[in-house]
């Protein structure tokens, strides 16, 4: 960690640069002796990656900021908000403490947090931050987060941990091959805390995580305008039941759509589509449930057909997790070549065609507000759904 990257002439450097080409600013001469080019890149390209991501990191002077890829990978602030709400007690250790960013949503919710780092770099610049942040009661640690729990006598009501993935592991992967290996010391976390919250990336298959864990009480799917972000496994030291999964949209507003494994209905209702009718389509968080009969028992909605995850109402509910479309007209796929001055954003749904492809085929016109929707139905096979859009993401 090069401290003079924190001067106040350094910093202003910094902020005047925030739009110039961080290439050629890396290969250039830098103005400061003490920090290179390619330091002041970093600086730079890291610190506008997080206006967006992390704003109060963002407009804090004095920030530190690690490499790219740090920033990249570590959680934005508005899902570390929301897993802070799912801790209680009074204390938490985080294993995997990184950039700190989780750390410092669980330091605003409890008395005491432990951030744990075995990258001395990263311990560094998150101790460094703390101050800057105004962080309190956090304790920062470098080193391996599971040989300190095996070798202290520390107890905590929470323990946070982010296995990340090998490189070995390819797309289709399992808690096994990330490190730290959760599957492995579940036993040590669990002895020594009462709740574990585990963050995995959103590829990981809930069944085969849940035949790697145990106790598992609940997982959170989490997603960001219908991006699936993160999941978050609660497991309990003395938890028997059935686990809950959690479906929850963080947008403008926050919805959640929760059931109990064991819970998902096996009938469908299938409907035919007309004009006048609300079109609902579900949030990424839900369709990684895979509760799609579910769905629509909850929210009194008929299906297109059982493999089309597109639903039908003759009302509208906006609290809906996901988009909802008021259906303007219904065409069939010889109908639509008849069609002239086509527009709208395609939208394709169990339909031999990509969108690319139908944009091009039909030459359709961009729009934010109305939208041609390619899918099937079960009743009337292939058609073409003109909607307008009445709640976003």
């Amino acid at each position: 960690m090069n401290k003079h990257l924190t001067d106040i002439a350094v910093q202003t450097y910094i902020h005047d640069n925030l739009n110039a080409d961080t290439h050629k600013i890396a290969m250039a001469k830098s103005p400061f002796p003490e920090v290179s080019g390619k330091e002041l890149a970093n600086q730079i390209a890291a610190r506008k990656k997080a206006s967006k991501k992390l704003p109060h990191w963002f407009h804090t002077d004095l920030i530190y900021y690690p490499s790219l890829l740090s920033i990249e990978q570590c959680s934005s602030e508005i899902t570390a908000a929301y897993k802070a709400s799912l801790v209680n007690g009074e204390n938490l250790i985080d294993l995997t403490g990184g950039f700190g960013v989780d750390s410092y949503y669980f330091s605003k919710r409890l008395s005491a947090v432990t951030h744990c780092e075995i990258s001395q770099e990263l311990a560094e610049i998150a101790s460094y931050n703390s101050i800057p942040l105004k962080q309190n009661h956090t304790t920062f640690i470098c080193g391996d987060g599971i040989e300190l729990l095996k070798e202290d006598d520390q107890h905590y009501d929470n323990i946070y941990i982010d296995p990340a993935r090998r490189s070995s592991a390819g797309k289709v992967f399992m808690l096994k091959d990330c490190t730290p290996n959760v599957v492995e010391h579940l036993d040590v976390l669990l002895a020594k805390a009462h709740r574990i919250l585990i963050k995995t990336a959103p590829l990981l298959d809930i069944s085969a995580g849940l035949k790697e864990l145990k106790q598992v009480a609940a997982i959170h799917i989490v997603s960001v305008k219908n991006e699936c972000k993160e999941l978050i496994w609660i497991v309990e030291r003395d938890f028997k039941g059935s686990t809950a999964i959690v479906c929850t949209t963080l947008n403008k507003t926050q919805k959640q759509f929760s059931f109990l494994i064991g819970e998902e209905t096996s009938a469908v209702i299938e409907a035919q589509v007309s004009e006048g009718l609300f079109l609902y389509e579900p949030d990424v968080a839900l369709l990684k449930s895979g509760a799609f009969n579910l769905i629509g028992d909850r929210y009194g909605l008929k299906k297109l057909h059982q493999q089309t995850q597109l639903y039908l109402s003759d009302q509208l509910n906006d609290t809906f997790p996901g988009r909802i479309f008021k259906i303007d007209q219904v065409l069939s796929a010889g109908e639509i070549k008849k069609e002239k001055n086509l527009t709208g954003s395609v939208i394709v749904r169990n339909y031999p065609d990509k969108a690319a492809a139908l944009v091009e085929k039909y030459h359709v016109k961009p729009d934010d507000t109305q939208f041609i929707i390619f899918t099937q139905s079960a009743t009337e096979g292939k058609l073409i759904i003109k909607g307008t859009i009445i709640q976003h993401y």
